[in-house]
């Protein structure tokens, strides 16, 4: 690494893994028993990181961005999951080694391993976020109340809503359409006779004359329209779900049972 790396200004720092992809936040930093250098981080992950992953420091370096690990993002969600409680075992330590690729440290005479003591700085007397030893940390832990509350995860389903069918079927109406027709009528066409014409015979005589009509014909024939389908289209609109979610609340009483503070 090219500067020492302090635990406290670790703690909540970005992780960023080698090809810039952001990995979470530091939440523990673990020092080194023989260096009481920086040795391993754990950073939070999964949904408003309730998850710690430990994370190897070698070759690990600092930016402005984060601290930039040697390790890739599968590696670190593949990681053995081992609980961030301020102690780790040797066993977990070997794992946790495998799991990388590193090499395992030797261990010392009493079976501790260099990794075991949790972000103590010499500088910070033992305190702070990422100053406590195991045993400290463990009182504390003890000793903490964790208040939980539960929170609306909103997504949305596909589901089935109903079916729409198109079909064509067939109906009788009237109509009424106007056609002119032509009919032939007889007239007498009568004209005076000249003088000098020669007359005619009286007698009988008829003419027959055949008279024409047009009437309305009707006949009927199939023809095309128009043309429909069925096509679906997705539009989006906006609904307001609600849900009640509890949570819990601290709050502090005294021995005569008065209430000083809730939260």
């Amino acid at each position: 690494m090219a500067k020492t790396m302090q635990p406290q200004e670790l703690i909540d720092s970005a992780v960023v893994d080698p090809a810039g992809n952001k990995l979470g936040k530091v939440g523990n930093v673990y020092l080194a028993d023989a260096t009481h250098q920086p040795e391993w981080i754990t950073v939070k992950t999964g949904l408003f990181g309730t998850k710690e992953s430990f994370v190897p420091l070698s070759g690990a370096h600092t930016d402005k961005d984060g601290v930039h690990v040697q390790v890739d993002k599968d590696a670190v969600s593949d990681a053995p999951r081992i609980d961030a409680d301020g102690h780790l075992s040797p066993e977990e330590s070997t794992q946790l080694y495998q799991h990388y690729g590193l090499p395992v440290p030797r261990t010392s005479p009493d079976g501790r391993m260099g990794d075991r003591t949790q972000g103590r700085d010499p500088a910070m007397g033992g305190r702070g976020r990422a100053g406590m030893d195991a045993g400290t940390r463990g009182k504390a832990d003890k000793d903490a109340m964790t208040r939980s509350e539960e929170r609306l995860n909103v997504g949305t389903e596909q589901v089935e809503t109903g079916h729409v069918r198109l079909r064509k079927y067939v109906v009788t109406e009237e109509q009424q359409v106007t056609v002119p027709v032509r009919h032939e009528e007889v007239r007498i066409e009568r004209e005076p006779i000249k003088d000098g014409q020669r007359g005619a015979e009286i007698g009988e005589a008829e003419q027959d004359v055949v008279l024409h009509a047009e009437k309305p014909v009707v006949s009927k024939e199939s023809v095309p329209v128009e043309r429909a389908r069925l096509r679906k289209e997705t539009v989006t609109d906006e609904q307001t779900v609600s849900g009640k979610v509890r949570k819990e609340q601290f709050e502090v009483t005294d021995d005569e049972g008065k209430k000083h503070r809730r939260s």
